[in-house]
């Protein structure tokens, strides 16, 4: 009866703490891809040229070179920022073809 305690359990009494899990590594040792801040005051490429393009309207058309160009595949946390700078880019166009027609006729 002794001989079908658990299977994989060892019964042997120098094992030590039975049942206990000891760390192969310590949790600081561990950095996944995502760990590391973004660039640009950690707020991102994306947000950044989002941000920027308040004062600098070029800088909407570069976050929206960068979308359609797939920089979001190396992180996907820009992939936001990005998108509301193509978003952006794509209204100031409009603004500026509304702006220029409305000149054109008058």
């Amino acid at each position: 009866m002794s001989e079908l305690l658990m299977v994989g359990k060892s019964t042997d009494a120098a094992d030590g703490e039975k049942g206990k899990y000891t760390l192969i590594r310590d949790p600081e040792d561990f950095q996944g891809i995502y760990d590391k801040p973004l660039p640009c005051f950690g707020c991102g490429i994306g947000w950044f040229s989002f941000l920027l393009g308040f004062v600098f309207p070029l800088m909407w058309y570069y976050g929206t070179f960068l979308y359609f160009g797939n920089y979001h595949r190396k992180d996907p946390r820009e992939r936001a920022g990005l998108a509301a700078a193509a978003i952006a880019a794509m209204a100031f166009s409009v603004v500026l073809l509304v702006i220029a027609a409305y000149c054109s006729l008058f």
